[in-house]
């Protein structure tokens, strides 16, 4: 089934689909090794077009998946976010992630985006749950989870892409 995740505006950002034209902000961040410092190594650049690539495959499969987060001031892109359809486990579920630039950190946009996210999945996508899945030593995005009202349920590794991968799983 297709949804339509249309844009959402907050009172900072716009949250909106990913575009062809932002494959170079998707690899500048996601290739940054200090957006991955609560887990390993960034990806390449060739990785984070797959990524990219499969994000927007997720779209036009699904209607949803990740989006660009702008400032609403600027139009500047400061980071991405959202959820898309994941299996973890045998589970489909809806991962809820985000990952900004550094220098939009410590504002609460993760807050921001997350939280009209969540109540546009659980609206439109009740029968499936919505999981924050985090490196154990992420207390950032430990504190997103408690304050969005997730809790954790299940603490300990997943087999992705063939490896054991640490994780803490929450679920509202």
């Amino acid at each position: 089934m297709i949804h339509t995740l249309r844009d959402i505006r907050t009172e900072r950002l716009l949250l909106r689909r990913i575009r062809e034209d932002d494959l170079s902000a998707v690899i500048e961040i996601q290739t940054d090794p200090a957006t991955h410092e609560h887990g390993g190594p960034p990806p390449s650049e060739e990785e984070a077009r797959t990524l990219f690539a499969e994000w927007r495959r997720q779209w036009a499969e699904h209607g949803l998946g990740y989006w660009m987060v702008e400032e609403s001031a600027s139009g500047t892109v400061i980071g991405l976010g959202g959820v898309r359809y994941k299996e973890i486990e045998g589970e489909t579920i809806l991962n809820l992630a985000y990952r900004f630039r550094p220098s939009a950190w410590g504002n609460g946009y993760a807050m921001e985006m997350a939280a009209p996210t969540v109540e546009w999945a659980e609206r439109e996508l009740a029968g499936t749950p919505v999981v924050i899945v985090t490196n154990p030593g992420n207390t950032p995005a430990r504190r997103v989870a408690d304050k969005l009202g997730f809790r954790l349920y299940r603490e300990g590794p997943y087999r992705e892409g063939g490896k054991d991968v640490p994780a803490v799983f929450y679920r509202k």
